[in-house]
């Protein structure tokens, strides 16, 4: 039974004050009504303080008339309806359908900030996902169950980076089902509808659930939409069995609407102003990725989110690369080149690539190569800013070399466009192309029986 108060006592910006309340419950969904219009708003419980209860509400409360309101809390957090036949559509950032298509009919409604995971359930992340980029599946690989992020910057192309890995992204050796879970925080119209064009002409939409937050959608929304996203990837992974990547952008825009609704409620900022607990809300959705024994599902993340002012010590990205097993890190130095995608290699890092590849999985040659290609590479790049400074007459012949496989390997490796879908064997063999320009007793980091197999005699 719905309790019903006519206590609202203040509303300021997206915030309401219900007094004389009982038995309310943190995250209780509220649902506020007036006589004059017909109009229903939703809202949260922030905060409960003996019979006074915080609401946050959805939608603006501009119109909203106290003497004339009424608060019904429903006795149960915000849920999102799942189905199966989720796949295919595209939601808002509240789980209600915005493709003209019908209602879904769910099989269940889940609790969108998820159910409390025994850590000792967790399975071990160990199985390749090939993205069909080779930066990441040659360099950082993305492992099943992992949480790889992509640390971007304003103006950088992220957005087509997204939708390439959504589009090309799969488990290899396996017939398992794989599914794509999307979700777009504080974004315009334009990108909106970029995504949505491009997963429909590519048809991944097929195997996609779209959660769009636009940017002149409630801040307050924008806090709603990865849970939703998160909700719908554990019911796809652990209950339907699939193999879940979920990717989220902007992780900053929802960082951003955190700091506003925390300075709504005169919290105590943090560092440059977000809150105290910023950590902890992001490790709240972040965490609820992995894999879990006897279950076949698995939930990949790859949260995109824009560095302010290019600073990788910034909060947001700070935060996020502690909780994260490493980082996809964008240059604005390879983007003025014209690389696509301009993902600086060096600085990157997936801490769990080790497992994720070698002989069954990927290729027995794909360790050794990798460490080559980095030493090379980074090498390479020193020979280059030597020569910069003291002039190419400065460089040995070797060294000359190095910095010619430097500028190879960017225009041939890292660069393909957002269009080009690479198997993890057609990386693998641009590597060893690459690697010929260097004289054999160079490649000290290959064993001799791959260097036999693949260089040659």
């Amino acid at each position: 039974m719905r309790k019903e108060y006519r206590t609202i006592k203040e509303v300021v910006g997206p915030l309401m004050l219900v007094e004389q309340v009982e038995g309310v419950k943190y995250n209780e969904l509220v649902k506020i009504s007036q006589s004059c219009s017909d109009e229903l708003r939703l809202g949260r419980v922030l905060e409960v303080d003996g019979d006074k209860a915080l609401v946050q509400l959805f939608a603006p409360s501009r119109g909203l008339k106290i003497s004339e309101a009424k608060a019904a809390f429903t006795g149960k957090a915000i849920e999102l309806k799942v189905s199966h036949d989720m796949l295919g559509r595209v939601f808002d950032g509240m789980g209600n359908p915005i493709d003209g298509g019908a209602e879904i009919l769910p099989e269940k409604s889940l609790d969108i900030n998820g159910s409390p995971l025994n850590p000792v359930a967790r399975d071990y992340p160990n199985e390749f996902i090939q993205t069909g980029v080779s930066a990441i599946d040659g360099l950082n690989t993305l492992v099943r169950g992992q949480k790889l992020p992509v640390f971007s910057a304003s103006g950088l192309p992220h957005a087509d980076l997204a939708a390439q890995i959504a589009r090309q992204a799969k488990v290899k050796n396996t017939d398992d089902k794989f599914a794509v879970v999307f979700a777009a925080m504080g974004i315009t119209y334009e990108e909106s509808e970029f995504f949505t064009e491009d997963f429909r002409r590519t048809g991944a939409i097929d195997r996609t659930v779209m959660f769009l937050n636009l940017a002149n959608d409630p801040a307050v929304e924008r806090i709603n939409t990865p849970r939703m996203a998160m909700t719908a990837a554990e019911y796809l992974a652990f209950e339907c069995d699939m193999h879940v990547l979920v990717i989220m952008t902007d992780i900053t825009n929802y960082a951003e609407a955190l700091r506003e609704i925390s300075a709504a409620r005169r919290e105590v900022p943090g560092r440059r102003g977000y809150p105290g607990y910023l950590y902890t809300d992001l490790a709240t959705i972040y965490e609820r990725a992995g894999r879990i024994r006897g279950k076949k599902g698995s939930i990949t993340l790859i949260p995109i989110l824009t560095m302010p002012e290019d600073d990788k010590t910034h909060p947001i990205p700070d935060l996020t690369g502690y909780i994260t097993e490493g980082q996809i890190i964008l240059s604005r130095a390879l983007y003025k080149k014209g690389l696509n995608p301009p993902i600086d290699v060096l600085p990157s890092l997936s801490r769990l690539k080790d497992k994720g590849i070698g002989n069954g999985k990927t290729r027995k040659d794909h360790a050794d190569t990798m460490n080559q290609l980095f030493s090379a590479y980074a090498r390479g790049k020193d020979a280059k800013e030597l020569s910069s400074i003291l002039g190419d007459a400065a460089l040995s012949d070797v060294d000359r070399l190095y910095a010619q496989f430097a500028e190879e390997f960017e225009k041939k490796y890292i660069n393909q466009s957002f269009t080009v879908d690479r198997t993890i064997e057609q990386t693998l063999d641009v590597g060893w192309e690459l690697l010929k320009i260097l004289p054999r007793s160079e490649l000290k980091r290959i064993r001799d029986e791959y260097l036999d197999e693949f260089y040659g005699k």
